[in-house]
């Protein structure tokens, strides 16, 4: 089923340049061919639904792939122009912590404010500062507690949920309306960690992957129970993280609707629920329950609403360039106001941590291009 399904992916990559697509979503497309594969499959009804199970739990996963609720809501068109980049994952000894604390050791001190979450960014403006007189600014970001700094420039670094959701009210003036479309249409949404912290482990030494499969499920089936009743049903399973001294954890992944869900419940809540899903899935009713749990909760979060983007029904590559243009965008030689820097801006390696580094660079070099053109910065491209 492996084999079947991400060959089927591999296939929706090639509409990239199509002139049109048999489905608009990747969703559909792969239902469509499954089904026309079920249609020649021989064995008894009871493999049948097993192997339509698996493929069920290949959805889930390829759903926290993309960062999405279900792949009938990822664009089929643009699907291919996702760069997977080569070589390994990169995990910090300190985590993403690490980086920036690496990047903030290169800065002088006292050149980074915390703790000021900004309200609205005026442009367009001529703003003026007792500390700089005689100058004016086309820039004035104003604070929640109402401090303002004036800029020449503004890098906007936001998740792409956090723009859905202040789009009325983080820019005055408001952003041009194919910009704003934009920010609209690309789709932007939550995949979660679920971190099981136990007492001894109950898995074999080299186990890496739980995967969970449910019988009863089929991706070919529109079944939408209630999400108090089966919210775990998202969860693709769980990684079986390196042991470190005498900590055994799991790390389970869950997307969607479902994964908002679970941010709203208690941790006693998703220790309880899960303890049962393990029990269940172990045939152990004894199995001792996990002696912590942490969780990420990037949907409740209120400067990220989510996760990172994907292309969405309706959207395409091009909106992703569209959200990177800076403003103004009247090509008058107007002095550049306002950057758009952030993975959702990245138009091949969009939902990821290099998408989002490669995109600072971007705009780092065009202010440099701007303010010393003959300083030529070299940078790896990618």
């Amino acid at each position: 089923m492996a084999t079947l399904f991400y060959g089927l992916i591999d296939q929706t990559r090639e509409f990239l340049h199509a002139a049109e697509t048999p489905v608009p979503s990747v969703g559909e497309y792969l239902k469509k061919e499954i089904g026309q594969h079920v249609a020649g499959w021989t064995e008894d009804e009871e493999t049948r639904k097993l192997k339509l199970a698996v493929l069920n739990s290949f959805f889930n996963l390829e759903c926290c792939v993309s960062g999405t609720h279900s792949m009938d809501l990822v664009a089929l068109a643009p699907f291919g122009e996702y760069t997977v980049l080569p070589g390994l994952d990169c995990t910090f000894s300190k985590g993403y912590q690490g980086l920036t604390n690496c990047m903030m050791a290169a800065l002088p001190e006292d050149t980074v404010v915390f703790e000021k979450p900004v309200k609205t960014i005026h442009w367009n403006g001529s703003f003026q500062e007792a500390a700089f007189p005689g100058e004016t600014f086309p820039v004035s970001v104003e604070c929640e507690d109402g401090d303002r700094f004036p800029a020449h420039h503004v890098i906007v670094t936001v998740p792409l949920g956090f723009l859905k959701e202040h789009l009325d009210t983080f820019f005055d003036p408001p952003l041009p309306a194919e910009k704003a479309e934009a920010i609209r249409k690309i789709g932007f949404g939550t995949n979660n960690k679920i971190f099981l912290e136990f007492e001894e482990p109950f898995w074999e030494p080299d186990c890496q992957l739980i995967q969970l499969v449910w019988e009863d499920t089929s991706p070919l089936e529109d079944a939408a129970p209630e999400l108090q009743d089966a919210w775990f049903r998202k969860l693709i399973g769980f990684v079986v993280l390196p042991a470190f001294a005498s900590v055994h954890v799991l790390c389970g992944f869950i997307a969607g609707l479902e994964s908002e869900f679970m941010e709203t419940l208690s941790v006693e809540e998703v220790l309880l629920c899960l303890t049962q899903v393990l029990r269940r899935v172990t045939g152990n009713p004894r199995l001792p329950a996990p002696k912590s749990v942490l969780r990420s909760r990037w949907h409740s979060a209120p400067y990220t609403r989510g996760s990172y983007s994907y292309v969405a029904v309706g959207s395409t590559g091009g909106d992703l360039d569209l959200l990177a243009q800076p403003l103004p965008a009247d090509g008058t030689g107007a002095q550049l106001q306002i950057l758009f820097a952030g993975e959702a801006t990245h138009r091949t390696f969009y939902s990821t941590t290099h998408g989002a580094l490669l995109s600072g660079w971007r705009e780092a070099d065009r202010l440099l291009s701007l303010w010393a053109p003959q300083v030529q910065q070299p940078r790896p491209r990618l």
